[in-house]
């Protein structure tokens, strides 16, 4: 999105590229499908030390923008849920888009490319940078860096960009594996983990900070923990040592037929009515971790209330390998906000995932990548 921009404004634009295919990551998303933006895209629904600092760049480069693009591509898309829009056919759609504006807007695309060395090279205003490759040394007046983050280390991910950042005196917020599976501490691990792969809508809390944040969505069992949308999303926010807190059934009051005149009052009648919420295996595993004292009414809205506040302490996540984004990275503080380029650097800007914002799961993370991407693109 930088090159292409920046390529549209007559900018002589070379495109560096470790991997030798480019858009790796946008291949393998949304199941191969892409979920490339959400149509509900705003600064709260992204994390960082600035919360603010996103609202510039997604004003000026909105969803709508994105689609136009498609639509100007004659690439059909969809939306399947909460606004996520997925491309009908493939990934490579978003792909080949790209590589096709690219071209149109005269942009050199080298792939397979490794980076060296980013030095300052104090020769002009034209030659700001020299860029070392194993395809040989580049000048430019502009870098922009657009490196990703740690996540999915199998597809190529480095920590190039926050070194380069670090090399020319900026601050990188630490990092943390984000959007990424929980795993269960021993006990829990023990008591559901040979109910992998059951599943079950509920609403996870995140219990750290000033301020819980809940995702109602799926939830699902895995060989060691915890995943699905709802865990996914709410582990952005998880810091080690934390709990999370899952709300079971939510909006429901689970065990109100027990109440009635003359119902039955046993475990029997406890599980029949635990059932038409959780799947059966998770509904009678669920009873048996946490029983009731007694059958009185008091003990039947003590398991009500615990129904709906299951507190989960995590012993931590599955880590970068499964992570789909990384959270932290280069400092907003050292950045433009409208340009994302660096305060103490001319020349220099940093953009999408390596920058110290995070989008929920569902489309954010790319809509961020081009709507900074765009910013830049604009300036540099």
């Amino acid at each position: 999105m930088c090159a292409i921009e920046a390529g549209r404004r007559g900018r002589r634009v070379v495109m560096l590229d470790h991997a030798e295919r480019i858009g790796k990551k946008i291949l393998i998303s949304g199941g191969g499908r892409c979920n490339f933006t959400n149509l509900h895209c705003r600064p709260e629904s992204f994390l960082s030390n600035n919360p603010h600092f996103a609202k510039s760049a997604l004003a000026r480069y909105t969803p709508a923008d994105f689609i136009a693009l498609l639509e100007k591509h004659g690439i059909p898309y969809h939306e399947k849920t909460l606004g996520q829009l997925f491309c009908d056919r493939s990934a490579h759609d978003i792909v080949n888009m790209l590589e096709r504006e690219c071209k149109d807007a005269g942009v050199r695309i080298l792939s397979g490319v490794k980076i060296e060395r980013v030095a300052a090279a104090c020769e002009s205003a034209s030659e700001r940078f020299s860029i070392e490759t194993s395809a040989g040394t580049l000048h430019a007046a502009s870098v922009v860096v657009a490196t990703g983050g740690l996540s999915i280390p199998k597809m190529g991910a480095t920590d190039l960009g926050y070194a380069i950042a670090e090399q020319f005196g900026l601050s990188v917020v630490p990092c943390r594996p984000a959007l990424v599976p929980l795993v269960f501490n021993a006990d829990d691990r023990e008591r559901w983990c040979d109910l992998s792969g059951l599943s079950a809508e509920a609403i996870a809390t995140s219990m750290g900070g000033r301020h819980p944040v809940r995702f109602r969505e799926k939830i699902l069992i895995t060989h060691r923990g915890l995943s699905g949308p709802a865990i996914l999303q709410v582990s952005s926010y998880w810091k080690a040592g934390q709990e999370i807190e899952l709300d079971a059934a939510p909006g429901m009051n689970v065990f109100a037929p027990l109440f009635e005149k003359n119902a039955r009052r046993d475990h029997g009648a406890a599980l029949a009515a635990l059932r038409t919420v959780l799947p059966i295996r998770l509904a009678e595993r669920w009873l048996h971790s946490f029983p009731p004292q007694a059958w009185t009414n008091h003990a039947l809205e003590n398991l009500e209330r615990d129904l709906h506040a299951w507190r989960v302490s995590p012993a931590g996540t599955e880590g970068y390998a499964k992570a789909e984004v990384t959270a932290g990275g280069v400092d907003t503080g050292e950045l433009d906000a409208r340009t994302m380029e660096s305060r103490r650097v001319p020349g220099l800007y940093f953009v999408g995932e390596v920058v110290d914002v995070t989008g929920w799961l569902g489309g954010y993370n790319f809509q961020w990548a081009w709507a900074s991407g765009a910013s830049a693109g604009q300036d540099a």
